[in-house]
């Protein structure tokens, strides 16, 4: 790459740049000794779920106990109490302060392993000192004294590493369905009212496994989730984050806005490794919008380019932030089914923030990058191919069949040696030779098919023979410490939003919060038909408008409950509360799944909660305001998607009962014409600038088209044909100024 290039990636810089907006990242300092232990107690914990991702996961209860362990251990000695600038700071030992972690904390980590390992411990009874407590199976629904009280403790502490590592907002709707579960009896609304559970039944439920802290949530995190957050990692130190933008660069930078271009592209191909927005933002954007800044785009514009491009990420497919292997175990399909399902609505997001990033750029008069500014293609591919074998076998893995972590486990091994082992170093060609040990011993168990071990073969033998440039050990081993404090605050999240879904499951709250949003939908639905009902259309019958209400409702609801929250963790919740009441308007459980996924994504960049849009702010040195504004702007795709494939689940291609070629066409196609449309109302230019009458017009008539109706979708291209007629006649104008201004130059 020239020096005239617009830069390269600093894996390491953008981490630190990643701090400054993601509390889950921003520890406090630590003495020498602790800070040397964590580190290695973080690597640790990575090799032991890397090992049973590949060897074979323990009994749940042993795994999750694990799990809980080194969460209540990293996030005590990590997080301060209160996060206070002194806190943060080092402060010498003292009697009651030891590497800078006071003795409460020490003391909140031990009661934490306690309480997750207990269950192993006490799995088939407990005979110790005098104490006896029967086998688990004895228990379950009569929990015994040592159960209630640590049971406890692991509630408590569970709420506190999750409010420690992601504020306040999870933890206090969680106390809300506690009181719920609690105080059912009291409560005076009448279908919000149920008999109310006792401490020792909520304990009960929360404690012992299946569900609860020990339940599906924290299972699918500990065994799938955390795995691709490593692999992401990994693979982005290992190079594959750099050839993501350079090829993004070959792809988009030479066309109109091409900066912007390149972030709406990078960002995609990023989302299909990143499990954070934050991440993907910082990560893409501190390279792409100062370069954004320096073509002539605004601040805000830049910053929010970025962060909806990056929100997209969460939804784009295969790993889509983990989100498709929680969806593919709760509905229990193959993955590829989730995979194949995203693919269109994905489109659609980046249908939209490209259109309105092209025409913004035409309309500011905005380049692209120059020829000598670019990578060429031929380069970028002989250098960086190789970086691309470890997402290929994971892909290769998924997609013939096997469980998500074997796949996680084969991309990192092929990381490890495509980025970190090498012929010039003998010593550390133990790990290719391991990992050919591992597919061989797997074909031969007749685990591994011969066509699936002879590409994995051949990933490994290519990638320890490609000539590039190696990293030492020790930058794995900080990838394998990033990677456990990213997973940190995903981990905490899921083991107390199972304390949601255990309430859910023993109140029904789910389903009696479902009836109270029908029934409020219906209600007003009644007020605005009086007004409207005239109108000879479906869409505007009175069962139609209540549907159309109901899922507004819900969609709000999806994006209040998921702001500042990871994306695995806002959709845990999300799908367990909002699920029942999207079936009850006999929604797919498919397109429900979707549905709430994609609202609660977009907490991400909607105002004023929106950290995606916050942290590229900071870069651009922009209002955080108004570069959320921006950023719900450019994601304004992602906030109508929803709507089309709960109406016309045929986009989703994998359902057979509403899937035909014809209306899957003509529902996709004309989604996007409709977004596109929509894209020029919000730019104000198409093939000339908009005044404000034909901006509402192009905005009304793109709302009919993304209404997965023939009827709208005619009347919209009906009511386009006078702006099209008009912006034909606007841009030969402008074509025939600018073919005179030269000459009366010269004249004059």
């Amino acid at each position: 790459m020239s020096e005239n290039q617009p830069g390269k990636l600093d894996i390491d810089a953008a981490v630190e740049l990643e701090k400054e907006f993601d509390t889950s990242l921003a520890t406090r300092a630590h003495g020498r000794r602790l800070t040397r232990a964590l580190y290695y107690g973080s690597i640790v914990f990575a090799l032991y779920h890397f090992y049973t991702a590949g060897f074979g996961t323990p009994v749940e209860h042993e795994h999750m106990g694990f799990h809980l362990t080194g969460l209540f251990i990293l996030i005590f000695l990590s997080f301060p109490l209160i996060r206070t600038q002194r806190a943060m700071e080092f402060q010498p030992d003292t009697w009651w302060r030891w590497g800078n972690v006071p003795f409460y904390d020490w003391l909140f980590a031990g009661l934490g392993v306690l309480a997750a390992l207990f269950l192993s411990v006490s799995w088939r009874g407990l005979d110790f000192m005098g104490l006896k407590i029967p086998e688990q199976a004895l228990r379950q629904g009569d929990p015994s004294t040592p159960d209630i009280i640590l049971g406890t403790i692991l509630v408590v502490l569970a709420l506190e590493i999750a409010r420690r590592s992601l504020g306040f907002v999870l933890p206090l709707i969680i106390l809300f369905f506690i009181s719920y579960a609690l105080l059912g009896p009291y409560i005076p609304v009448q279908i919000l009212r149920h008999p109310g559970v006792d401490w020792h039944q909520f304990i009960n439920n929360m404690y012992f496994p299946s569900e609860g802290i020990f339940g599906v949530t924290l299972w699918v995190v500990s065994t799938v989730v955390f795995h691709f957050v490593l692999f992401g990692v990994v693979a982005q130190r290992m190079g594959l984050g750099q050839f993501f933008v350079d090829n993004a660069m070959v792809l988009a930078g030479r066309y109109t806005g091409g900066p912007a271009k390149v972030s709406v592209v990078s960002s995609a191909f990023f989302g299909t490794i990143s499990g954070s927005s934050i991440a993907n933002t910082v990560s893409t954007g501190s390279l792409t919008i100062p370069n954004m800044k320096k073509m002539g785009y605004p601040g805000h514009f830049a910053g929010g380019v970025e962060a909806a491009s990056s929100a997209g990420g969460q939804i784009t497919p295969p790993i889509m932030g983990a989100a498709s292997f929680l969806m593919a175990e709760f509905l229990e399909v193959p993955y590829t089914t989730i995979v194949l399902a995203a693919i269109v609505p994905a489109t659609m997001h980046y249908i939209g923030v490209f259109s309105i990033v092209h025409f913004t750029a035409k309309r500011l008069g905005l380049k692209g990058y120059t020829a000598d500014m670019l990578p060429k293609l031929g380069e970028v591919w002989k250098k960086g191919w190789p970086t691309a074998l470890p997402l290929l076998a994971l892909l290769v893995v998924l997609f013939s069949g096997y469980t998500p972590n074997m796949a996680a486990f084969m991309g990192i091994l092929l990381c490890v040696v495509v980025g970190f082992t090498s012929l010039a170093r003998p010593l550390t060609l133990i790990v290719p030779a391991g990992a050919v040990a591992f597919v061989v011993m797997k074909y031969v168990d007749n685990v591994f098919t011969l066509w699936l071990t002879a590409v994995l073969l051949g990933c490994i033998v290519v990638g320890v023979l490609q000539r590039r440039e190696r990293q030492q050990f020790r930058k794995l081993f900080d990838s394998f410490n990033v990677g456990v404090q990213y997973a940190l605050a995903v981990g905490a999240a899921a083991a107390a939003v199972g304390i949601v879904v255990g309430v859910i499951n023993t109140t029904g709250i789910a389903f009696r919060l479902g009836f109270m949003v029908t029934n409020g939908a219906r209600d007003m639905a009644e007020v605005i038909h009086l007004f409207i009902g005239w109108i000879p259309l479906e869409a505007f019958a009175q069962a139609s408008i209540q549907q159309f209400l109901s899922l507004v409702l819900i969609a709000i609801a999806c994006i209040m409950m998921g702001a500042g929250l990871p994306t695995t963790a806002l959709y845990i919740m999300l799908v367990s509360v909002a699920q029942p009441a999207l079936a009850q308007l006999g929604v797919p459980p498919l397109a429900t799944h979707f549905f709430v996924l994609y609202y609660g994504v977009i907490s991400e960049i909607t105002p004023p909660v929106c950290a995606s849009a916050y942290a590229a702010a900071g870069i651009a040195g922009a209002n955080p305001f108004r570069t959320g504004m921006s950023a719900f702007t450019l994601g304004i795709g992602k906030l109508m998607v929803p709507m089309v494939f709960v109406y016309a689940p045929t986009m989703l291609l994998v359902l057979p009962e509403y899937f035909t070629w014809g209306s899957f066409i003509q529902v996709s196609l004309s989604c996007a014409f409709g977004i596109f449309a929509i894209a020029t109302a919000v730019s104000g230019y198409f093939l000339a600038p908009l005044n404000a009458g034909w901006r509402a017009l192009m905005a009304f008539l793109g709302l009919l088209l993304v209404a997965p109706s023939w009827e709208s979708d005619l009347t919209g291209l009906v009511l386009a044909v006078p702006v099209i007629a008009s912006q034909v006649m606007a841009s030969r104008r402008m074509e025939r100024d600018a073919v005179l201004a030269p000459e009366t130059v010269r004249r004059d």
